[in-house]
């Protein structure tokens, strides 16, 4: 090999490393924790701007560390952003809250669908459409008050999971929205008036505590005809404002709404009948010939098998077992949300 050979192997070695080390320098940093704070000591103020930030249908997990403070925001977690952890300081005092409901006129004038008012969809304080979001140590207000439909929460991504948070709202706390979306909730705490937990995902509660602040329903599902589990309630606790003496475990928003309570403490508000059909829908009037509806186990004051309705069901030990995180949230991608837990 000549000299001159060897100088233009190494010339055009060097021009392949500063190639290599230009690109690699135009990469964008996307740091795999990110930290928000209202006092400007972290890397954000809003919760919006560092869920902005994070890459694009992102392959690795990026944990949103959130300082305590009330974040006045109507945070949306777009489709493309994924793979995303909102972990807050404290489970009381990390607030996000917002105050949009049903038939309220729109700031701005009119949305992306040219909608002068907010709608039930829309009226989020935390939309969630990306998949694979965790939530945890949260407190998700609407305070719009007992205006009718106000959404807290409303999730459309699938594998999402919840863990030490509270959604507080009245009508419509929790839109837990469509068919293919799996969601976990575990130990948190959910409050509202009328069908304040609602929608077609497939939802699994565990340890959580479900407190009715008035006479009304507390679950709304809406099913389809082809999901094997819609709403199950695993050892959860149902307790009322002092007020309350009339609440219904559910009532079926759609023809196939299922819904069950597995060893779960129902308090003395829970109504001897337990469930109601919902009479009156023009378009389903006999959703209980479709509906399933059934409880396991329940104990505390208002568990009572033998009074609740003739087309509810009271599951055997055999039927019990088949309700298990694998069985419901599994699906073909067999997810376990424990593991991101």
């Amino acid at each position: 090999m000549t000299k001159s050979t060897i100088l233009h192997i190494a010339a055009a070695l060097l021009l392949y490393i500063s190639v290599c080390s230009s690109l690699y320098a135009q990469d964008p940093k996307y740091p795999s924790s990110i930290t928000v704070a209202q006092d400007g000591s972290g890397n954000y103020k809003s919760i919006q701007e560092a869920v902005n930030s994070v890459r694009d249908l992102g392959e690795e997990e990026v944990k949103i560390y959130i300082k305590n403070g009330i974040y006045k925001e109507k945070l949306i977690i777009p489709s493309w952003k994924t793979k995303i952890a909102l972990i807050g300081e404290s489970a009381e005092n990390t607030i996000i809250t917002s105050n949009d409901y049903s038939g309220k006129p729109n700031p701005d004038g009119k949305d992306q669908f040219g909608n002068v008012k907010f709608s039930t969809y829309t009226s989020f304080t935390v939309l969630v459409q990306g998949n694979d979001i965790h939530l945890e140590n949260l407190n998700i207000i609407n305070s719009a008050g007992r205006v009718g439909q106000a959404v807290a929460l409303h999730v459309e991504g699938d594998r999402f999971t919840a863990k030490n948070c509270s959604f507080r709202g009245n009508q419509d706390t929790l839109y837990a929205a469509i068919e293919n979306s799996r969601q976990y909730y575990l130990n948190c705490y959910i409050e509202g008036t009328t069908d304040f937990i609602f929608g077609k995902a497939t939802v699994v509660f565990q340890n959580c505590t479900i407190k009715s602040l008035s006479d009304s329903y507390i679950t709304a599902a809406s099913t389809s005809a082809q999901q094997k589990f819609g709403f199950v309630f695993l050892n959860c606790k149902l307790i009322a404002d002092s007020t309350v003496t009339k609440a219904y475990l559910g009532r079926p928003w759609r023809p196939y709404a299922k819904t069950v309570f597995i060893k779960c403490d129902l308090g003395k508000h829970i109504l001897p009948e337990g469930w109601n059909p919902w009479k009156g829908d023009k378009m389903f009037p006999d959703k209980e010939l479709t509906v399933f509806y059934a409880e396991y186990k329940s104990e505390g004051d208002g568990a009572s098998p033998k009074t609740r309705l003739p087309w509810t069901k009271q599951l055997t030990d055999q039927e019990a077992k088949s309700y298990t995180l694998e069985n419901i949230l599994g699906g073909v991608d067999q997810w376990d949300p424990i593991k991101k837990l």
